[in-house]
């Protein structure tokens, strides 16, 4: 059976955001916090206004807080670039990106993007790790890269990076965007 016209058009763009859940988990150990210590009055026989007052303040105030700051993180794939979306957007034209890999810092997985100048964007989204993991980690990193492939135009030739001269010694393990050892 034949695709349908309106499947086979490829999409304008992609964006990746963190995951709801990835939002939540760093504001939990305050809500905790704020929550813990007048529950262990109330049920220690304290008045209960400290309670109603502290979940006004977590749930009203801080959640929505993090949910609404941490939204825009992530990465927006165009046609022409990768917009990422960290606490300025920068644009990032396909052309201009030489690597596209996967860096593990402090057991988290993100992806990092290398530019033709030996700039480094290490995307605040996709991530995965522990507690915060994403099960689509790998489908998104490698739909990161074979967007790239796809649209870094057919002029795109590889820039060596700042450190390697033209002529000059070779990447040790032959790979001058690799992260170091």
């Amino acid at each position: 059976m034949g695709q349908s016209q309106v499947a086979a058009v490829p999409p304008e763009g992609i964006r990746y955001r963190l995951t709801p859940l990835q939002r939540l988990l760093p504001v939990l150990p305050g809500v905790l916090v704020i929550m813990g210590a007048p529950v262990l009055m109330w049920l220690d026989g304290g008045p209960l206004d400290p309670v109603l007052v502290s979940m006004l303040i977590a749930w009203g105030v801080l959640v929505p807080l993090l949910l609404i700051t941490s939204r825009p993180f992530g990465i927006t794939l165009t046609p022409s670039a990768a917009v990422v979306h960290n606490l300025r957007r920068r644009t990032i034209p396909w052309s201009n990106v030489q690597a596209i890999q996967v860096d593990s810092l402090f057991g988290s997985r993100t992806v990092v993007l290398y530019e033709a100048g030996g700039r480094r964007t290490r995307l605040r989204a996709p991530i995965t790790g522990f507690p915060s993991v994403d099960r689509r980690f790998e489908e998104k990193f490698h739909t990161i890269g074979r967007w790239w492939l796809d649209h870094r135009g057919p002029d795109w030739v590889p820039v060596p990076p700042p450190t390697v001269h033209w002529g000059g010694p070779p990447a040790p393990d032959g790979n001058p965007y690799a992260p170091p050892a």
